[in-house]
């Protein structure tokens, strides 16, 4: 169990509290005048000193943020507990995605540390079920639950970390087994994020569900700029360019992108794009395609195929 009552009395620096919850100083300076949050102690230099309680509150702040909710919704702290109630509510609805999959199960192994238990767990689970349904029925609404319980303090950092990154080997691995195209196969993916994007499980998890529907994949990994985009697409005479955005996104440079990015890809070059950014689904850019859901990637492929083969 994570017992923090002991660690209490111990405060940290302001830089140290930018470093831990990727709130800038200037931020938690505003809030503190703007808001009265946080309210660091002094140290003996006079310097801010924040308590590991107010830390704690912090990141939930920024995990709101990153889901879209606006700093003066969600700073003030007689309003932080109803919001967080709201956005935690709503997780049993987004995981419930097959009652036969008890996500539980993976979040013991997580909490305990078992690290080889969980990579073993998840493995044998894709040999059961299959790599995509492994993707779309755990690993996708496995990942907000691990998000959900971060936020609610059940999970540390290192243990979401941890998560991610055994998730990482056991889908590259998967993706690796694959029965590799033929050289000929279409379409020709580029998968890749945008500079301001670092998250690259979901389009990790893309990769495996277009590789399952045997095309030809290639990623750059995260935060590629536009122009090298483009030129990558034209290099390997890409046939769809496929973009993933996570919630933390800032809506308008996810639009500026996307309309440069079209702007400097032949016409014949598809952009799909997926991900929880708000902004994809609320204001579509013409001509970009968007999948609110991973399970819709094979009927995009076919129904590309029917019209380009």
């Amino acid at each position: 169990m994570n017992d923090r009552t002991v660690a209490q009395p111990i405060t940290v620096s302001i830089a140290a509290v930018e470093r831990d919850t990727g709130l800038s100083k200037d931020t938690l300076r505003v809030w503190e005048r703007r808001y009265g949050f946080p309210e660091p102690q002094r140290d003996s230099f006079g310097e801010r000193a924040y308590p590991l309680d107010q830390i704690e509150k912090l990141r939930i702040i920024k995990r709101l943020l990153d889901a879209g909710h606006r700093p003066g919704r969600i700073v003030a702290m007689d309003i932080l507990s109803q919001t967080l109630g709201e956005s935690l509510s709503a997780a049993p609805q987004r995981i419930a995605t097959n009652e036969s999959t008890d996500l539980s199960v993976y979040i013991d192994l997580i909490k305990s540390h078992d690290v080889e238990a969980l990579r073993r767990a998840l493995t044998q689970t894709s040999m059961r079920i299959g790599v995509a349904a492994l993707v779309c029925d755990v690993v996708a609404p496995l990942t907000v639950m691990v998000g959900d319980a971060w936020m609610r303090g059940l999970i540390e950092v290192f243990e979401e970390h941890m998560y991610t990154e055994s998730v990482n080997i056991v889908l590259r691995q998967a993706i690796s087994n694959a029965p590799a195209p033929d050289a000929a196969s279409r379409p020709r993916i580029l998968l890749t994020t945008f500079p301001q994007e670092p998250h690259g499980l979901g389009l990790l998890m893309a990769e495996v569900m277009l590789s399952v529907e045997g095309c030809r994949c290639l990623s750059l990994g995260t935060q590629t700029p536009v122009w090298d985009i483009a030129l990558a697409a034209t290099a390997h005479r890409t046939d769809i360019v496929a973009l993933s955005f996570t919630a933390s996104q800032n809506p308008n440079y996810v639009t500026s992108g996307l309309l440069e990015l079209r702007k400097k890809l032949p016409r014949a070059v598809d952009i799909w794009v997926g991900g929880s950014c708000p902004v994809l689904s609320r204001k579509p850019v013409d001509s970009i395609t968007y999948t609110e859901s991973l399970g819709h990637i094979g009927r995009l492929v076919a129904d590309w195929r029917q019209k380009r083969i």
